[in-house]
This record gives C-alpha cells, structure tokens and sequence, in this order.
C-alpha cells in the first residue's frame, strides 16, 4: 500500500506518519511506501517502509499532478492555511485551503481508472453561531470566518466527487487539536495548547478570553487515530454524507485551569496570565461548544475520556 500524506511536516501530519511507521500497516494491508509532503521537508525516516519526503506548494498544479500520477491508494488531506491566518490573508486562505483541494480533487479525476480512498481533514469553524445545545451531524453548516468557509466549501467538494465516485472521499470535522508541541501557530485557537504547554514547561502563557468560554477538544494522538480509522472503515454506511462530527472533550478554560492544577498543582496555574484580545475573542465565540458526534461514535471513531487525559498524555510526550 502507499500512502500519500499532505501536509505531513505540521503536528498531526508528523505524528500520523510516525505511528503509521510503527505499525506498518493501514488496516490488515502491509504500507509499503509513504509519500510525506508539505511546504517544507518532514524529516521523517524508517527502515522498514519507503519515505518519499517531498517539500513544494500544495497549490501548484504541476507538483500536485506529479505526486497523483503516483497512484497512492490513500489521501490524507491535512494541507491548509490554518484560521487565524486565513482570516488575516484572503488570498492566501483561498490559494491554499480551497484551490489547492480542489485541484487535488481534479488531479485524480483526470487519471484513468483510479479511485483512491481521500480523508480530508475539515474543521468545526464550518459552523457558526447561534448554537443551541449539542452540535449533531444535520446542524447547519454556516461558518463565520474565511477558513470556515474554505473548509465548508471543500466538505461539498468531497460530497459531490465521492457521489460520482472519482473517489472513496470521507470528511472528518477535527475539534480543537491540544496540547500541541512546539511553538504556537498563527491559529486563533492556539492559546488552547498555550495556557497548559508553556506553564508545564516553567513559562508564562498569556490566555486572551474569559474562563467561561468553552470549546470541543481532542488529543494529538486521537486526532492521528480519527485518521487512520477513517482510512480503513467501510463508508458504505455515509451515504452521499460523507463528512463527520469527530468525538472529542467539551471543556471551559476554567475546567482546562484546574484539569492542570490536578495533574501538576497550582504553580503552573499561576504562570496564565489573563490578556484579554478581542480579536481572538470574536473568533472563537462563532465556534460551536458541544457536538454529539452520534454518527462517528456508531461508526467507531473514539476519543479522551476527560481533559485531565490530555494533559497527562502531553506529559507523556514530553518525557519520550
């Protein structure tokens, strides 16, 4: 088998490709090569399975033409410019996150007799307020930013080439990704991960919004596990809805602070320091809380049990 994974250098691209490496297989199917692609090298090497690393712009026809002429059996579309700076650069939001799918949608349409299976990696931002208790899989898509609607754009997309079968397309809606290693990004999300990585890490985090704000969170490595169990099910069972709710844990910041303060006691919780940025604010308040996420969970996508999980799991990560 072959795997082709976009956008492999970023956090969940990494993780994926390494715990592909270790297992060795998608499914019951030996992976004989993976093909790692992004704006820069992943830098991911094995022994045992084929690394093809490739850097280049997920948006330009001719690179895309030559990594599709290869014919990987999967597709795992993590590519996108992500929200914050989305909403802060139009062109470049709409360069990347919708013309670079749908190019990579058309690439394979233009190949003859092939239908690889393609996990696009979507978001929650693709609905927007007003919310009214739990979000389920029939909620109306109305997003409230550039990056929500570029993924809302490329779910029909996906509908629509899988309806015509060009390809054996599923969508996954991720939560908010945490605790994310690293530096923070340029997503309006990424204080999530800062107000718990940098005070376990002896550093101070600013928090720009209020504890009553609340958001739908998921783990690194189940967001490596949504993938690679939405690579191998049988999508029968979709029908022309291709695109899903992942599970994940509804938590205020005020719950995040004290889930810390269980796992490593009160002097990281003292290096938050509140700054409020409404800016920040007036994005996350168009995301969605809760999901019930009753389609995934019926189809076996599972994810943390609690917050207090998450941090622990961080932790773990870090120690390695």
């Amino acid at each position: 088998m072959h795997i082709l994974i976009l956008g492999a250098a970023g956090m969940i691209g990494r993780r994926l490709t390494k715990r592909l490496i270790a297992e060795g297989k998608l499914g019951e199917t030996p992976i004989d090569k993976i093909t790692t692609f992004d704006v820069f090298p992943s830098q991911i090497h094995s022994d045992e399975i084929r690394i093809e690393d490739i850097a280049g712009d997920v948006a330009d026809r001719s690179t895309i033409e030559s990594l599709i002429l290869d014919r990987p059996d999967v597709i795992i579309h993590l590519a996108a410019v992500v929200s914050g700076e989305a909403e802060a650069d139009f062109d470049k939001g709409y360069h990347v996150n919708l013309d670079g799918t749908r190019q990579l949608f058309e690439m394979i349409r233009a190949q003859e007799d092939y239908h690889p299976r393609v996990v696009f990696t979507s978001s929650i931002a693709v609905y927007g307020a007003p919310f009214s208790g739990a979000i389920s899989d029939e909620f109306l898509l109305a997003p409230m930013s550039s990056y929500g609607t570029q993924k809302a754009i490329c779910e029909l997309l996906l509908n629509d080439y899988s309806r015509r079968g060009i390809f054996d397309g599923i969508g996954i809606r991720l939560p908010t990704i945490v605790v994310r290693p690293g530096k923070p990004n340029k997503a309006a999300s990424s204080f999530f991960s800062g107000i718990i990585r940098e005070p376990l890490a002896g550093l101070e985090a600013v928090l720009p919004v209020d504890d009553s704000v609340k958001s739908w969170l998921a783990s690194p490595d189940a967001a490596a596990g949504f993938l690679i169990h939405a690579a191998t099910l049988d999508t029968a069972p979709l029908g022309a809805r291709r695109c899903l709710n992942m599970p994940g844990v509804a938590v205020t910041v005020a719950g995040m602070i004290e889930a810390l303060r269980e796992v490593a006691g009160d002097a990281p919780v003292a290096r938050i320091r509140r700054e409020p940025d409404p800016a920040v604010r007036a994005i996350v308040d168009n995301w969605p809380e809760e999901f019930d996420p009753a389609r995934a969970l019926a189809l076996g996508f599972t994810a943390d049990p609690d917050f207090a999980s998450i941090i622990r799991a961080h932790l773990r990560d870090q120690q390695k």
